[in-house]
């Protein structure tokens, strides 16, 4: 007798409707090995975002499923994520930047998606000082990790929703705003 492994509807729907998404030219998604432990079925994207030829933000999401529920999700469904970008010097030392960088992600989830609950998260600054043969400017990075469950399965809006986080990230413009050089005088 074979053994056959039947995916849950569910979370064949949702994983289907990630694969179908397709970003803004400058951001790149790859599916990714999701980790194992955290429920019976998982799947992730990463990405990246380029600006100017240059990566400037990296992050991943991640869709856990448990058919049978978990009481922290309030669902059986949960989006885990992930976004690190190297902020400018003058946002830097902005006090309010761990609050604009929560304002981005639920705006995102806010505007684009059918809604979710339980969420939770962290937004982290770091600076960086090198020394020796690291020589070089000091640099602040931000991470963003949260954490919710969607009202919905397919999940594509929120995949959606996350790269819209990316961009912010990356200070890229919204769609179909075109940034101006700067002038030097």
């Amino acid at each position: 007798m074979a053994l056959t492994t039947v995916l849950p509807e569910t979370f064949t729907r949702a994983v289907s409707a990630m694969r179908e998404v397709h970003p803004r030219q400058e951001i790149a998604l790859e599916e990714v090995p999701p980790p194992t432990k955290l429920a019976p079925y998982s799947f992730a994207m990463g990405g990246s975002v380029l600006r100017h030829g240059e990566e400037v933000t990296t992050g991943r999401l991640i869709l856990l499923h448990d058919p049978a529920g978990h009481e922290a999700w309030e669902g059986d469904t949960r989006l885990v994520c992930y976004v690190q970008a190297e902020v400018e010097a003058d946002m830097a030392g902005d006090p309010l930047l761990p609050q604009v960088g929560w304002a981005w992600l639920v705006d995102a989830l806010d505007s684009l998606t059918s809604g979710y609950r339980a969420i939770g998260g962290t937004v982290t600054l770091t600076t960086s000082s090198k020394f020796g043969g690291l020589h070089g400017p000091t640099t602040t990075d931000l991470e963003l990790r949260a954490s919710w469950t969607p009202l919905r399965v397919p999940v594509n809006d929120h995949l959606e929703a996350w790269c819209s986080l990316l961009a912010s990230t990356a200070g890229l413009p919204p769609v179909g705003v075109a940034s101006l050089p700067l002038r030097r005088t």
